[in-house]
């Protein structure tokens, strides 16, 4: 013979419901709540978290319509310069010192410095890398 008490099963039916409506918020928020956690962390402590932003790479058929697509803001103005891309290829344990060297060389008071890590490329080719820039 069972004795139970009264509304026990209403109450385990409700435990279950409010289980499987967390599990599903939890699921559904995760990206969400990691992005924020991870970008408050990043502002607080002033570091950066990798995947943050991203580096788009365009193509365009002539100078003018890079040019025109090259505007951006800068002390609340917007600023129409004549840029040009340097790529400098290195180790990627090497990015900080290369970064800091820029930011020492360079005229813009925030100079950018984008790394992207190489996945695939020419084998020989990351071979001479390798072989030319020292660990």
């Amino acid at each position: 013979m069972r004795i139970g008490l009264p509304g026990a099963e209403t109450l385990q039916v409700g435990s279950l419901k409010a289980l499987i409506l967390t599990v599903l918020l939890s699921v559904f928020m995760f990206q969400l709540l990691r992005t924020v956690g991870l970008r408050a962390f990043s502002m607080a402590s002033e570091t950066y978290i990798s995947g943050t932003h991203s580096a788009a790479f365009v193509t365009c058929p002539n100078e003018t319509v890079a040019r025109d697509l090259a505007r951006y803001e800068w002390q609340g103005k917007i600023e129409e310069d004549s840029e040009v891309l340097l790529m400098i290829k290195t180790r990627s344990s090497k990015v900080p010192a290369l970064a800091e060297y820029v930011r020492s060389k360079h005229p813009y008071e925030v100079a950018e410095v984008i790394s992207l890590p190489i996945d695939q490329g020419n084998p020989p080719y990351l071979q001479w890398i390798g072989d030319v820039v020292p660990e």
